[in-house]
Order: structure tokens, then sequence, then C-alpha cells
């Protein structure tokens, strides 16, 4: 935090810090500039030169910076069943997650999940806003990654203004190169990572020194890599402000008890620079010093104090320089904090608001998450490890065979989810005298099935003639098994029976 003395009013953003040059009017048919386009070009041209900032606030997005990225660099490197923990094996078709086998018939699962997201995000956006895009996004992280290493390379928003203003030599290209450097690095890491999670990552690690990768291994790598650099490094806000949706629909899902970072206007205004040793509230002053801080810490670029605005990301950067501000001038914190619309226009207090959050939206929510993601819970502790399906032989519906029996052929596509081989005995119930017997005669109808693996197994189901009426009859198929733990594990599939005339 800079050590500038807040009883003196400092430069206002914009003035010497900026740099010199400045976006030209746009002209438009007919003479004059459109204030709209000017705007939003001065914004994308315009650097943002955040500085540093220490505080509560602070704190817990270097603590998420932290824990999102041990879980993401470090889950790949996890073992379970001698195999990755966490394998999203696209070319098997099998999605391992700890002791989770997932197989292509499971999209349920996946679909149940985007509809938990979708509803936490609604929810956890009506109670406080953008809290996820200033804490957890990957767009927030790898961005203040980056700046840290800015930041340690390059200095702190003084230091880098003047080196970007300053003319090109042996030093600012060292300085710059030297910057770049660690950002492809992490870029590249972060890159192979990400394919971590597609391909078993030791192989992954071996086969990059051994440069013995597939085209799509390098093109992914390096497209991600590529993505990283480009959005952590050089796009930053934009891609906030601009590229994300997720700021354009957000206010569908706020209102006015909402937290959000807000600046209370009421005892703010009205702003202006003085003197610790005066009374501000004699000389009809707000608390606002208008010191520009908040607007410089802002990884967006957007002053706070003109209100609720879609480009905040929530980060609470802005509650952290202003307080540090407030304990200087020996004024009460909260100037600039988490709180609602209503609070300012009512004078809540912290407990008034939060007794809000209880309110129809965010119950409704709330209630309907809770009921998906119990029933997902469910289903995921109930289901079968055991699946299969029943394919008739389209060549022949139903026939007679030596020995006076009627004959019908089937395959069965048996899948196995579990993480151990399974013995199924195979048997059918519908019409009388039913049995089901494999391919080469054998009527014992046992089936070995690897671990995690299906089988198709072609069998035959025989009657005797004359135990059923000719035409369709309605069977059943089961399969069981007893696990390694001896726990029964069962499947039946219905299918049909043909006798014919």
């Amino acid at each position: 935090m800079s050590s500038q003395d807040p009883t003196v009013k400092p430069r206002n953003e914009g003035q010497e810090d900026a740099p010199k040059w400045q976006p030209q009017p746009i002209s438009r048919p007919g003479g004059g500039s459109s204030p709209v386009v000017e705007k939003a070009l001065a914004d994308v041209r315009n650097k943002i030169y955040p500085r540093s900032v220490t505080g509560y606030f602070a704190k817990w997005r270097v603590a998420l910076v932290y824990f999102t990225q041990i879980i993401f660099y470090g889950l790949p490197w996890l073992q379970w069943n001698d195999r990755q923990a966490v394998l999203f094996d696209l070319g098997a078709r099998k999605f391992y997650i700890f002791g989770m086998v997932l197989w292509p018939q499971d999209i349920i699962y996946l679909t149940v999940l985007l509809v938990l997201s979708a509803f936490s995000l609604f929810l956890f956006t009506a109670l406080a806003g953008r809290l996820f895009c200033g804490y957890a996004c990957p767009q927030t992280v790898y961005t203040e990654i980056f700046m840290w290493v800015e930041r340690k390379v390059e200095g702190d928003r003084l230091a880098r203004i003047r080196l970007d203003e300053a003319p090109w030599s042996l030093r600012k290209f060292r300085v710059k190169a030297t910057k770049h450097i660690l950002w492809v690095l992490i870029a590249l890491w972060t890159g192979f990572t990400f394919i971590g999670y597609f391909a078993p990552i030791r192989e992954l690690l071996l086969g990059v020194f051994a440069g013995t990768l597939g085209f799509w291994q390098w093109f992914w790598m390096f497209f991600y890599g590529f993505a990283t650099w480009g959005n952590a490094g050089f796009m930053r806000e934009q891609v906030c402000k601009y590229m994300c949706p997720y700021a354009r629909f957000q206010s569908v899902m706020v209102d006015e008890d909402t937290f959000v970072v807000t600046y209370d206007y009421v005892r703010g205004e009205p702003r202006g620079g003085r003197s610790r040793r005066i009374d501000h509230k004699e000389a009809g002053m707000g608390d606002c010093v208008d010191c520009s801080l908040c607007v410089q810490v802002c990884p967006t670029g957007i002053d706070i104090r003109e209100g609720m605005q879609y480009m905040c990301i929530g980060c609470g950067a802005c509650v952290d320089a202003c307080d540090t501000v407030m304990d200087k001038m020996e004024y009460p914190r909260g100037l600039i904090r988490y709180t609602s619309g209503n609070a300012i226009k009512e004078g809540l207090t912290q407990q008034q608001v939060r007794k809000r959050t209880l309110r129809p939206r965010t119950m409704v929510y709330t209630a309907i998450l809770g009921v998906i993601f119990i029933a997902f819970m469910v289903s995921l502790a109930t289901r079968t490890t055991l699946r299969f399906d029943v394919i008739r032989d389209r060549g022949a519906l139903g026939r007679e065979v030596p020995g006076g029996m009627i004959e019908n052929v089937y395959r069965l596509q048996i899948i196995n989810t579990a993480e151990e081989p399974l013995t199924l005995s195979l048997s059918a119930s519908g019409v009388p005298e039913i049995v089901v017997t494999t391919t080469d005669g054998d009527k014992t109808s046992t089936v070995e099935i690897p671990a995690a693996s299906n089988r198709l197994v072609p069998i035959v189901v025989r009657m005797p003639v004359g135990q059923a009426e000719p035409g369709l009859h309605n069977i059943e198929f089961r399969a069981s098994a007893t696990s390694e733990q001896g726990r029964e594990i069962e499947a039946v599939e219905p299918s049909s029976f043909y006798v014919p005339n």
C-alpha cells in the first residue's frame, strides 16, 4: 500500500500518473463525434495499472488463489486404484472421478451438475453479486497471478507507468523479457495441466520430454497456454467487461437487497481533500477525501463512487484501500463496504441487511438447489455398477431346433462400471421352462466381465415346444453377481421372446 499522506489531497486518477497520450475523438458523418463510442474506445485503449493493496479482502483473494491452484495443479497427480484419480478419458469414453467411473450412458449426471451450477450461480448472485468473479473465476485468479509477477519484476503502479512511458533501452527490454518469460512458463504449465485432465498426466509429461506427443496434444497444450497468456497478461479486465456474458445478465439476478461492494454516498458526500486536523463535519464535508485510491486499486478501472456498475467484479480491493485511508484519517471504516443498496438508502445496520437475505427469491433458489442436490446425491449413492442392454437378432426372430426346442438369439451389451471384475450369472423369466445358454451350448451361463469395461455376449434362449402360444411374449433378463466385498449386484432388462407358428 502506498505511504501517501491522505491529509493532503493527492493527484486525481487520470492526471500525472496516467500515460501522456489520449485517444482521439471518433468522427461521425456530418461532423462531431459519438460520446458513447469515444468513451468505449478510450476504455479499451487505456491501459489500467492497478495499485497493490493489502487488507482483509486482499488476504481472501490470495487464499482463494492458493486454494484453487493447489486443486487445479495437484489433482491430476493424485492416484486412485493404480490410476489417475480424476481423468476424463475421451478416447476410452470414460470419466474417472476418484472411486466413480462414469460412462456415456451417465450423461444425466453431467446434466444435473450443470443444472446445479446454474442454480448455484443464481443463488450466489442474488445474495452477493459477482462474488465468484472477484475471488474464484479463472480469469480473476490468473490475472492476479500474472499481476503479482508483474509487480515483482517491474514494480508497483507508478514504476510500471514510468517504465511503459520510457523509451526502449537495454534495461527496459531485459525487464519486459523477464516478465514475459515467467508469464509464458506459467501459461505453458497451465496448458499442460489442463491437458492432463484428459490424458494420463504422467505419460503426458514423459511424452513432452521425449517429444512423442501427438499433434492434437501439442496443439491444445499450446492453445490453452496461449489463451492463459493472452487473457491474464494482456486482455485482463477486457474479458470481464466485454467478453464475459455473466457481467451482462447479472443485473436481472440482483436487487436492492443484494450484498455488493457499495459506496456510502450518504456518509461520503460531499467529497474533497482536507487536513486531518480540521473537523470536516463542521466544514460541511463528507468522509470521502477524494484520494482516488479506490480507483487506482480497481482491476477493472472503475470508480465505485459512481454507483453500481456491471464492470465491478466484487473483489473488494477498493474496500481495503478505503479502510486504510479511513484508519489514517481516524474516521470509521466502511465508507466502501459490502452491503445493499437499501442499507444505504434506509440507514440499515448490517444485521438488518443480513435478515433481508431470506427473501422470496433466495428462498426459492435455495429450495430448488437443495431438492436437486439431494436427488443427485441419492441417485449417485444408489446407482448400480452393472447395466446391460438386450439386442435381438433381427435375422431370425424365432426358430424350432432339434430336440423339440424353440430358440431365440440375442446379444447382451454388458457394462461393468465397478473397478473390480465380476462373474455374472445370466438367467431369464417370463415363459415356462425358459433357459439361457451361450452360443457354444454351455448351459452354465456365467460370464466374466473385467473391471471398468464392457463386453458383447451372444446368447441363445430356449424353451420346449408347446409351452407357450405362438407370438411375442414378454420376458426379463437378469444378470447377478457378488462383489469382492460381498455386496449383491443385480440388473434386470426387459425384452421379448418369439414363438413361431
